[in-house]
């Protein structure tokens, strides 16, 4: 397995991780007893950078990672997050990034994980009401306590980076990076490289949307979250269904899938970015693991630029209520 080193840090993480958010929620998955296959797998297969959050499930996906992990725990960098504010009853409360919430989220996460430090913690959404410094002094204060190793942040503003790593140093920045989604190269990336804080690409697929396994709405599960996403709606659907298209034509010239087309892409982006797609199956696993072979040749991925530029997916990330909540 390849590996690298997450910014300053002395984290060496697989160069693919796993989402493991589709294993609770949100994505129509498949079974728990799959899913904990899925993490041995990942584990046996020299996979180690696991992603969680105490908002999946809600609260339960970091549970099922904590049981997948159990014993193991010496072969996994663990990562997860606090900030996006949910009821037991699932319902979406706001962000919060006051200090004391984030004590409390921290203690209720290492019980969920069954853990007694954190890898890396990341701020899930900024907190536009808390001054960043206060957060991640707390944040910083977890650290001193050994109950986290390393901290990150999600969706943040190049500004709101740089005003967090003065405070403590930022380890990893994770947000959405795909074929479909290139807005970080604008000034993010920049931003992340200048400090050398690694960056975490998450939905690499572009929600499985890049898989080429949609070709209609009604492929998509009852009950998937995707069904009421933006990008998979009306004419947006179609019209990102015409660049999937053309990225299978690049996928099949090159004698792989598109997923691992879309995974190697994002790899050639630079050494420091990290992909997590979430997988909830061992064939996808397989298939993901399979892109870290494919070496893109500058001609290939002139074309793959060609066919899928900054700006080239129709329709918003997340409904328009999500979005007010990124680039913190």
């Amino acid at each position: 397995m390849k590996t690298l080193t997450l910014g300053h840090s002395d984290l060496t993480v697989s160069a693919l991780g796993l989402g493991c958010m589709g294993m609770s929620e949100f994505y129509k998955s498949g079974s728990e007893e799959e899913a904990v296959a899925t993490l041995h797998h990942a584990l046996d297969s020299g996979l180690c950078f696991l992603d969680t959050a105490d908002m999946y499930g809600p609260f339960k996906n970091e549970e099922l990672v904590g049981r997948a992990i159990r014993g193991r725990r010496d072969q996994v960098v663990l990562a997860t997050k606090f900030g996006n504010v949910r009821g037991e009853d699932g319902s979406f409360r706001g962000v919060n990034g006051r200090p004391d919430y984030v004590r409390a989220c921290c203690d209720a996460s290492l019980q969920r994980l069954g853990v007694d430090t954190i890898d890396l913690y990341y701020q899930h959404r900024v907190d536009r009401t808390v001054p960043i410094e206060e957060t991640v002094g707390t944040m910083a204060d977890l650290v001193k306590a050994g109950k986290v190793r390393y901290l990150g942040l999600s969706e943040a503003s190049a500004a709101t980076i740089r005003r967090a790593h003065a405070v403590h140093p930022i380890t990893a920045l994770q947000t959405e990076y795909s074929l479909w989604t290139r807005d970080p190269e604008d000034e993010i990336l920049p931003t992340v490289r200048e400090l050398g804080i690694s960056f975490v690409a998450y939905s690499p697929l572009g929600r499985g949307f890049l898989t080429a396994r949609f070709r209609t709405l009604e492929d998509i599960p009852e009950g998937d979250y995707r069904r009421f996403a933006p990008r998979f709606q009306g004419e947006n659907f179609q019209r990102n269904l015409d660049l999937v298209g053309k990225i299978e034509s690049l996928a099949r010239e090159q004698g792989v899938t598109p997923s691992q087309l879309a995974l190697a892409w994002v790899l050639a982006q630079g050494s420091d970015i990290v992909p997590i797609p979430g997988t909830t199956r061992r064939q996808h696993l397989e298939e993901n693991l399979g892109a870290l072979d494919l070496v893109l040749t500058p001609d290939v991925l002139c074309q793959i630029d060609a066919v899928a530029p900054l700006g080239v997916a129709a329709g918003l990330r997340y409904a328009e209520a999500a979005m007010v909540h990124l680039n913190g």
